[in-house]
């Protein structure tokens, strides 16, 4: 991308990086060549045989700006600790207070092992085709392109799915955070002017709308470069934000038996899309892969992947509990807006965190833009400088507009992990490891298969039915039901007196940890 004839350093440099392609002095993107067949094979029997061999990772450290194991999970923390960590709390709300806790988990791990899957795929593939880095996009195209004989026609298909998949999971992000950004401010400013709470949500429209010049103003900073001191503003108006969300949680709790421990299972899909988009970080690994020293050191039983996710669950895990205990089921897509807006302290929280998602916004943006700049660009040879500043302001009026059209957080994050980030982070990295490996074989007693039909089957119950229920309430966003007390009222999939049966005994079972847990306290004091 450039801006008046000069390049600059854009967001898939972070997101989707280049793929050790030079043209011209620069290093190119998305221009990985597929190698033949024939080709690949003569290359693998050479290396079989030790007439040859490629390393991959041989001059990754004398890259320029290459980066360390701890440079890499520190961006790692950055990417999946985003601004769906807000929405952690409902997702508790429609799974249960104790089975959101293991539920949490299972998608952690499931989403962990699809990213393990996709470097693990990619660095088979840098041996094959000679290549040191590849793209998501990449890795899937080349893929599908020298496996078995019938998937090599879904090479580009698989591509053109990839690279949709990002710019819709990224579209889509831009407006959810368009909409906190709105209602984080809607709630201080009609605090102070009055306004009757219960047609709140009929203006909230024109606070996003409002929003369209200056996310237009931010949409037009040139890189990454010039966005990055505000992006470090950002990220500690953020985390100033959680500190005293964390504390109001903390205080005046109830007790765990005034919530459920398990929803009904008709519910649960919610859970699922919401936690799998706060969770999901796919579009960012082969990126962090891509720029690190010693790329090896990504996955493994102690790698940098699984210290990431591990530490993100565990945060996502606590601020989910207390947020559900605390507020039970008046919680809110985010969390900050269940905080007392008569405090003074609340209603910085609430600005500290609209003006970091306001901020963080550019970065989402980026991958958005250039996405479709890079399929537009060579159509405006001439005035490229003002051709791409239309389409920056374009693409952030339909996100606005978008936004306009659903301003509503919980379902609408849901809608985007349900039918985004399952497809991008759990159903296509199975297919990239099936036809990176059909040569090889999966195992003994073909387990790699058997594991891969469990995780397909994962990816396509979270995208049917948590796309169903999150279409059902953005259309029922104006006369929504409380869900707990939806439960209480309705019957459910298991029957009434099941759940209840299961609830009383997990809260048993609760209890029962708990007074052991006394005792063996008070025996060791």
């Amino acid at each position: 991308m450039s801006i008046n004839g000069q390049p600059n350093v854009a967001e898939l440099d972070t997101f989707l990086p280049q793929d050790g392609s030079k043209q011209d002095g620069q290093y190119g993107k998305y221009k990985v060549s597929v190698s033949p067949t024939k080709k690949l094979d003569a290359d693998a029997e050479a290396l079989q045989d030790g007439k040859s061999y490629f390393d991959p990772f041989k001059g990754r450290q004398n890259l320029p700006n290459s980066t360390t194991d701890c440079d890499t999970l520190t961006h790692l923390l950055k990417a999946s600790l985003g601004s769906g960590i807000l929405a952690m709390p409902i997702a508790f709300r429609d799974c249960g207070i104790v089975a959101g806790i293991f539920a949490t988990i299972l998608v952690s791990l499931v989403c962990t092992h699809c990213a393990y899957i996709l470097v693990k795929c990619a660095h088979e593939l840098y041996y094959k085709t000679r290549v040191t880095s590849m793209s998501f996009a990449d890795v899937g195209e080349i893929a599908f392109a020298n496996g078995p004989p019938w998937a090599r026609r879904f090479s580009g298909l698989a591509r053109v799915s990839i690279i949709g998949g990002l710019f819709a999971a990224y579209f889509g992000t831009c407006s959810v955070y368009t909409v906190i950004i709105a209602t984080n401010f809607q709630q201080v400013i009609e605090f102070y002017t009055g306004d009757d709470e219960a047609t709140s949500g009929d203006r909230i429209r024109l606070y996003i709308a409002a929003l369209m010049i200056p996310l237009v103003l931010i949409s037009w900073v040139p890189n990454l470069k010039k966005l990055a001191p505000i992006s470090m503003v950002a990220n500690a108006f953020m985390g100033v934000g959680l500190l005293i969300t964390f504390y109001y949680l903390s205080i005046d709790l109830p007790s765990v038996a005034e919530r459920a421990y398990v929803a009904p299972f008709e519910v649960m899909p919610q859970f699922f899309s919401i936690t799998i988009f706060a969770m999901e970080a796919i579009g960012v690994v082969m990126p962090l892969e891509n720029a690190m020293k010693t790329p090896q050191h990504f996955i493994g039983i102690c790698g940098v992947l699984n210290q990431g996710m591990g530490g993100v669950t565990m945060i996502y895990i606590f601020l989910g509990f207390l947020g559900y205990l605390k507020y039970g089921a008046d919680t809110k897509g985010s969390i900050t807006l269940n905080l007392p807006t008569e405090d003074y302290a609340a209603q910085a929280v609430k600005i500290l965190v609209g003006l970091a998602v306001f901020c963080t916004y550019g970065l989402q943006y980026f991958v958005c833009l250039e996405i479709v700049w890079n399929s537009v660009k060579d159509r405006f040879q001439k005035n490229s400088a003002l051709a791409e500043y239309v389409v920056r302001t374009i693409l952030t009026v339909a996100a606005v507009i978008l936004a306009v059209a659903v301003p509503t957080i919980g379902p609408f994050l849901g809608l985007i992990g349900a039918l985004c980030f399952s497809l991008l982070g759990l159903i296509i990295p199975v297919f990239i490891e099936f036809v990176t490996f059909w040569d090889k074989g999966f195992g003994p007693c073909n387990w790699i298969v058997w594991k891969n039909i469990l995780v397909l089957i994962c990816g396509f119950l979270a995208l049917v039915f948590g796309s169903y229920t999150s279409f059902l309430e953005i259309i029922n966003v104006k006369d929504p039901l409380p869900p707990l007390e939806t439960f209480r009222n309705e019957s459910s999939l298991l029957g009434n007196e099941t759940m209840a049966n299961l609830n009383a005994t997990l809260q048993q079972i609760g209890d029962d940890l708990l007074n052991s847990t006394i005792e063996a306290m008070n025996k060791f004091t």
